[in-house]
């Protein structure tokens, strides 16, 4: 079953299917600091689907802050792009990715220990998500251009409702 909602005039959207017995949403947000909650606020309904620990919430919502906050400061020179998240939840783990069209960044091309540090707040977002995930994939966007950051969480085996 998929269903699809959109929002205003920035035309936000938020896409949620079962995919064999995996949960996926898909948000997408203006590239704006304002608009990074939503993607906290969609994490947090995940949980309700499948409880994990609040500790591990609260990682997981440090890592998907610090991957959006990279996009909406470094993607979009004219500030007027869209980010796109897409959440997996699978029985064991959780899969997020935050992709977006604009100038895109070279991580490990960066000889360059200043610029590397300005991809990120306080020049320690990656190596944020870095220790929050237990995989971790940067490279450049579907299209070849932009940037995309996959992280995924190991969350144990299944969860009943009542447990986390």
């Amino acid at each position: 079953m998929e269903s699809q909602t959109g929002f205003g005039r920035n035309r936000q959207i938020l896409e949620v299917s079962d995919e064999v017995g995996d949960r996926v949403v898909r948000l997408r947000i203006p590239a704006r600091a304002e608009y990074i909650t939503l993607s906290r606020l969609a994490l947090t309904g995940l949980a309700r689907v499948r409880p994990f620990p609040d500790e591990v919430l609260a990682d997981l919502k440090l890592a998907i802050t610090e991957a959006c906050s990279n996009s909406v400061r470094h993607a979009y020179d004219e500030g007027d792009g869209m980010v796109d998240i897409v959440y997996r939840l699978e029985h064991d783990r959780i899969e997020i990715e935050v992709a977006d069209d604009g100038t895109g960044f070279d991580l490990e091309g960066s000889h360059d220990d200043d610029e590397a540090a300005e991809l990120s707040e306080g020049g320690l977002g990656i190596a944020i998500i870095r220790s929050i995930a237990d995989e971790l994939e940067i490279g450049s966007g579907e299209s070849g251009r932009g940037s995309r950051l996959r992280f995924v969480k190991s969350l144990g085996g299944p969860s009943s409702p009542s447990a986390g």
